[in-house]
């Protein structure tokens, strides 16, 4: 006997404290599902695709086979590391057939819809808004952010991943637009610590602040959208204005992209692209009685 299978769960998520947050907590849901079925008591060795079934199932069924398969990544994960560490077998009994996935298209606003929202919006978070749209960022990437991330003297941003092999930590530079220049030195004035947007109530690091866009596109009366569709419409816009693919994706620092292909362009000249993203010298998209952030333009 290798150990009980919660042994096994224990020190796996140990080892996995190195992954993001939500990582971690998609890897514990994985084992809490698991142990419905399977005692925690037992030796993991006697672990039989049939109860991985059983365990996921429900799951399939009451969530969605997307979650079903989350989780069996994550278990298939944990066996494998344990091959490697406490000596399992290599044949994976957590490697079921996946789930059946219906997957919706995420919805991405139009820029209209977007610039509608940022008019909704008060000055601090238009500024944490019009952060998101310049940056291209993932949401953790901009609630971590510190003040040692902002260059202003090279007029760049650094933005931290752990979403790379491994779980390791590691940043990217990211040129700043006109707009985004600009957004930051406002920001700075009104900085109270090390973070660059914390939650102004806390002063800590926001965690999701999901239910407060929602609450902003109800009040600006457009179709709700989450902070990665942003993301998804710095992309678009990109695109739109003919900005090189491989230039696009070296901006949305993928890399593991199955479409990737050829060489990727260097940033060396991506502030000039990225100046697509910048609503400066654009029509406004919409019209507010609300009060814009004071966006001082900075030479």
């Amino acid at each position: 006997m290798t150990g009980y299978a919660i042994d096994w769960a224990t020190q796996y998520l140990d080892f996995a404290q190195k992954f993001a947050s939500r990582t971690i907590w998609e890897k514990k849901a994985a084992f809490k599902a698991l142990f419905k079925v399977v005692d925690p008591g037992s030796d993991p060795i006697a672990l039989q695709p049939g109860k991985v079934l059983n365990a996921l199932q429900p799951v399939s069924k009451s969530q969605s086979g997307h979650a079903a398969n989350k989780m069996r990544k994550n278990l298939v994960a944990a066996w494998y590391w344990g091959v490697k560490y406490l000596s399992f077998p290599e044949k994976n009994p957590c490697q079921i057939d996946r789930f059946p996935e219906t997957k919706s298209p995420r919805y991405v606003p139009s820029e209209q819809d977007f610039w509608a929202a940022y008019d909704a919006a008060n000055p601090y978070d238009q500024r944490m808004l019009l952060a998101y749209l310049n940056t291209a960022a993932r949401k953790r990437e901009l609630f971590g952010m510190t003040w040692a991330d902002v260059d202003f003297d090279n007029r760049r941003v650094r933005l931290w991943t752990a979403k790379r092999e491994g779980g390791a930590k590691e940043f990217d530079w990211i040129p700043m637009t006109d707009d985004l220049f600009a957004t930051m030195v406002e920001q700075r004035k009104h900085a109270r610590g090390d973070l660059v947007f914390p939650d102004p109530e806390t002063g800590e690091a926001f965690t999701s602040r999901q239910h407060y866009l929602e609450r902003l596109c109800k009040r600006a009366k457009v179709r709700t959208f989450c902070w990665h569709a942003i993301r998804h419409l710095s992309a678009s816009i990109l695109i739109q204005n003919q900005v090189p693919l491989p230039t696009i994706q070296k901006i949305l620092r993928h890399k593991n992209l199955t479409t990737t292909q050829g060489y990727i362009h260097e940033l060396d000249n991506a502030r000039d692209l990225m100046a697509a993203l910048s609503r400066t010298n654009k029509s406004p998209r919409t019209r507010s009685s609300r009060p814009r952030a004071d966006l001082v333009a900075v030479k």
